[in-house]
């Protein structure tokens, strides 16, 4: 993990610091979105403050190392930028039971066309609905209850 962590900021030319290894080692262990303040967590008590986490997150966006989604909560949330292109990123599915953000990246969406005039940006998917662990638990509880 801190070999892939130091490869990465390698390849885009930005200096080894602990924060941003400790930052790059917590997304590469996760398969889903978090938020600053869950990067804070899963880091530990050795957790840089929020703003050396806000500015170092901003600088791997930046580089284009990390890539910034908005969902529901209007909340920051943070993955690995490997699998977006620069004006689009795969869709997001937010679990309506356990909350938890998964990456689709297995699913190719269009970008889509705008009126004469507009411009895309950025375009973000996010799909709401009950992951598979939390399908198979409910059934469980269901086959218990009968």
């Amino acid at each position: 993990m801190n070999h892939r962590a130091t490869e990465l900021l390698g390849s885009v030319h930005l200096r080894q610091t602990e924060p941003r290894l400790a930052i790059l080692r917590t997304l590469l262990k996760t398969d889903t979105l978090l938020t600053q303040e869950q990067i804070a967590e899963q880091i530990g008590p050795d957790a840089p403050n929020k703003t050396t986490i806000y500015r170092t997150l901003t600088q791997l966006l930046d580089k284009n190392l990390v890539h910034q989604a908005y969902l529901d909560d209007r909340t920051s949330h943070f993955e690995l930028a490997h699998h977006c292109g620069e004006r689009q990123c795969h869709p997001h599915f937010t679990c309506v039971h356990c909350k938890q953000t998964h990456c689709l990246t297995g699913i190719s969406t269009q970008l889509v066309e705008l009126p004469k005039g507009f411009s895309v940006q950025r375009q973000q998917i996010h799909i709401d609905g009950v992951c598979p662990n939390c399908q198979t638990m409910n059934k469980t509880k269901e086959i218990e209850r009968v």
